[in-house]
């Protein structure tokens, strides 16, 4: 399969489209919501109970306001195209790519192996640290871009050299941005 992940809001790995015809995927947690069009599948990372209860209620009636912060209580999303990630994937890509490292991976990371193990192709852009060796989103201005660093959330630095060894691997092609 080729298609295209969107992690959050904007990161994307992508396949060709002269194969299929390509699928948008966009992958968000509770509190990364936003509305999508109506040809878009959504896949929800849930890292908590509270979040698959979110989602029904995100598409239905809208009750849940809050998880561990204000969340998004209603988004536009196609409700027939709404996929979950699996945990169970989820511990995989934690105990076997990351081999324990950070307390979980980040939703870049869990999109980039999900991508990899149901694309023919993978191409990531803007994936990465910046100059500073903070990781970011790159289509926001973010200054608290490598706080997680120091809550040992993610292990930024250990994704990165999977990512890096998967490009070297040549399973994977990087498009490196600024």
């Amino acid at each position: 399969k080729n298609g295209k992940r969107k992690t959050n809001e904007r990161k994307q790995l992508s396949g060709p489209a002269q194969y299929q015809p390509r699928t948008t995927h966009h992958v968000m947690y509770p509190e990364s919501a936003i509305d999508l069009e109506n040809n878009t599948c959504l896949v929800l990372v849930p890292f908590k109970t509270l979040d698959l209860q979110w989602i029904i209620s995100a598409l239905t009636t809208g009750t849940i306001k809050q998880t561990y912060t204000a969340v998004t209580s209603r988004i536009k999303a196609n409700k027939d195209k709404v996929l979950i990630y699996s945990p169970t994937f989820l511990k995989y890509v934690y105990e076997s790519w990351l081999e324990g490292h950070g307390r979980y991976p980040s939703t870049g990371f869990l999109s980039l192996l999900l991508a990899l193990h149901i694309c023919d192709e993978v191409n990531v852009f803007g994936f990465g640290a910046d100059q500073y060796g903070n990781w970011h989103h790159y289509w926001e201005e973010n200054h608290l871009a490598g706080a997680f660093r120091h809550t040992g959330v993610h292990d930024g630095d250990y994704e990165y050299n999977v990512t890096m060894l998967l490009a070297d691997k040549h399973k994977i092609q990087m498009f490196h941005g600024r």
